[in-house]
Parts: C-alpha cells; sequence; structure tokens
C-alpha cells in the first residue's frame, strides 16, 4: 500500500495518522494551528471527517434520536452532536493545503456519497471507513471505486462484517485495504484493547492492519506496533483545555509526540529473527566464562576441579571441554592466570 510517497508493509515504518476529529472546536485557526502541531509531534499524516449533521441523521427529538448508551455524550440528540462536531466543509481545501505545507499525508473519512464526491475534487489520496460506516456496504463499494487506498476501522465489525467489507472492496477491483483494530468506546477500556487481532486481521485476511486507537495513553500502540500494527490512528488535539466532544480521549501534542517516541523505540526493539552476532555483542563475549588455570601446575600434574576453573573472561578454552581436561597431564609448567589450551595438556 502506498499513500502518496509513503509506503506501509510489513518491512516499513509504522504509519502514524493524527486525527482532527472535532478537536477545531469551531474554529479554522485552530484546526490549522493544530495541523501544524501534529507535523511537530511527528505525525505522518492528519486526517479529517468529512460529514454534516444533516448527512448523518435527522433533526427529530425523539428518543431514537438521543445518546444514552453510557457515552460521554449521553444526554445530547445526535443532530445537535453532528452539528457541533463537524468540520466545515468551506475549510477543507484550506486545511489540506496547509497539511501538504507541512509535508503530512492528508486525506478524510466520507460518512455518505456526496462527501466522497467532494473529497474526490480535493484529490484525497487514500479514504478511511470510520467504525459505525462499516455497514454501509454502498458507501465503501462508492470509496473502494475511486481505486485509491481504504482503511477500514472494525470497531462494532462482527467477522461477517468484515468479509462483507472486504468482498465490497473486491467487486470493485480494490484490493489496496487495511484493516485497523479499533474498540469503539470513547475512552476505550485498556482491558479490551484485545490486540492480538491486530495479527490475526493481517494474517486471516492477507492485508495491512494496524490501529485506531481510543484508549488513553500510549501502551496500546507500543502493543500494537509489536503485534505487526503498520498503521496507528490516535486523536489528536492542539489543547486538552479548549474543550469539544473528543478532548477527553483525544492526544495533546506534548503526549502524541511521546507516544511516537515510543512507538518508533518499538519498532527498533522488535528487530528480526537473526542468531549472528553484532560487533558490540562480538565483543561482549569478553564476559563469557573459559577455562583458565587458577593455581600453578607443575609439568606432568594432573588438571584437576581445583587448578583449572570455569571463570570468566572468555578467552581461553571453551567451558564444554572442562571435563574432558580432567585427569589429563600438564605438558609443561602452567602459571595461575594463564588460559588454558589444548596445547597445554597431553590428550
Amino acid at each position: 500500500m502506498i499513500i502518496e510517497n509513503i509506503e506501509i508493509n510489513n518491512n516499513c515504518p509504522v504509519f502514524i495518522i493524527a486525527e482532527l476529529s472535532a478537536n477545531h472546536n469551531g474554529s479554522l485557526d485552530t484546526a490549522i494551528k493544530t495541523i501544524r502541531a501534529a507535523k511537530r509531534a511527528g505525525a505522518d499524516a492528519i486526517k479529517f471527517q468529512t460529514y454534516t449533521a444533516d448527512t448523518m441523521t435527522i433533526d427529530v427529538k425523539a428518543d431514537d434520536f438521543m445518546l444514552s448508551h453510557g457515552t460521554i455524550w449521553d444526554g445530547k440528540y445526535l443532530y445537535d452532536l453532528y452539528k457541533e462536531a463537524y468540520t466545515p466543509w468551506e475549510w477543507h481545501e484550506e486545511l489540506f493545503k496547509v497539511a501538504r505545507e507541512e509535508g503530512l499525508v492528508c486525506f478524510s473519512s466520507p460518512f455518505d456519497p456526496t462527501a466522497v464526491e467532494y473529497l474526490e475534487k480535493l484529490s484525497v489520496p487514500a479514504y478511511k471507513i470510520a467504525s459505525f460506516e462499516i455497514t454501509d456496504i454502498p458507501l465503501i463499494e462508492l470509496v473502494a471505486s475511486k481505486g485509491k487506498p481504504v482503511i477500514i476501522s472494525t470497531g462494532i465489525a462482527r467477522q461477517e462484517d468484515i468479509e462483507l467489507a472486504l468482498d465490497a472492496c473486491k467487486r470493485m477491483g480494490n484490493n489496496d485495504i487495511a484493516l485497523l483494530k479499533c474498540t469503539s468506546s470513547y475512552p476505550a477500556p485498556i482491558d479490551e484493547a484485545n490486540m492480538l487481532m491486530v495479527k490475526d486481521l493481517a494474517e486471516r485476511y492477507g492485508v495491512i492492519s494496524g490501529l485506531s486507537d481510543h484508549t488513553m495513553g500510549n501502551t496500546v500502540p507500543v502493543v500494537a506496533t509489536c503485534f505487526g500494527a503498520k498503521i496507528i490512528e490516535k486523536h489528536f488535539i492542539l489543547d486538552k483545555s479548549i474543550g469539544g466532544p473528543d478532548a477527553s480521549f483525544s492526544m495533546d501534542e506534548h503526549e502524541f509526540t511521546e507516544m511516537v517516541k515510543a512507538v518508533r523505540e518499538a519498532e527498533k526493539a522488535i528487530g528480526k529473527v537473526d542468531y549472528t552476532l553484532t560487533e558490540k555483542q562480538k565483543k561482549g563475549r569478553v564476559f563469557s566464562r573459559s577455562l583458565y588455570v587458577v593455581e600453578d601446575i607443575k609439568a606432568g600434574e594432573v588438571i584437576t576441579e581445583k587448578n583449572v576453573r570455569s571463570i570468566r573472561p572468555g578467552f581461553g578454552l571453551h567451558p564444554k571441554y572442562f571435563f574432558e581436561v580432567l585427569g589429563k597431564r600438564a605438558i609443561g609448567v602452567i602459571e595461575k592466570g594463564t588460559r588454558l589450551q589444548m596445547k597445554d595438556f597431553i590428550n
């Protein structure tokens, strides 16, 4: 998978996405400053959400349309929440421009066909399907038909939903797909992160896998990296004090910077399967044990456990020969502190 000039595969660094979401809090200036802060924090990409309240739901004040499922938004009507949280479409062109000036990949999650067509005019390099849209097969087909990489969050998905979404992409001739493990709680409990799924998604479906994270802190992104995540998405906010619908589970610049650092260190720590030693490790073998003479040995004297021992450093005969040399006789005088060698005794 290649998004703009960034390759995403098992041999490449993790692709780290800062999710703007509602964290502009209704201010274009804040949105622009947030993009620039995301770049400073080490993000590879900035992602928006492209919808309006009217493309998400309808303005009806009935129980069906009120949030009451244990979320941080309980008590709000869907229409009112989306009206507060949406990113005005007239901002998009300016935000894309700023992101590209900063060297960030910039794309978005569309929530209906009009958003897809609008984003096409902005030449988005990829699309993200949000967790709650994974069942919207017509939307996924439309997105996939554009021939660009499709990143799909699996937060509310059963296995059947994942397979239907993948089939929808493939029907449109698009196999450039990534699946993100996601827990659709805000914030998400860490004991529901289930990072083994990152590895399973990749192996089961033959796709790039990653994480769309709503937990607090950077533990889960680091664990995801260790299980093979190649994409990590995290909500990003300029300053939590500005508030807003997503502020409580978003990372500020300092926290995001620390997460990026931790992920990059985890990547280095993972390494590769390799039993050869680095030059530094080879030098460290000096601290291994080897056979040394620990008491003066006369010519013809028998080598015993008293006059030869396995000790540090590692310049002498390998300890595997210890029992083999016991009972042998010294060819000549061997002083205490001498490295024992095969030539020192009669076989």
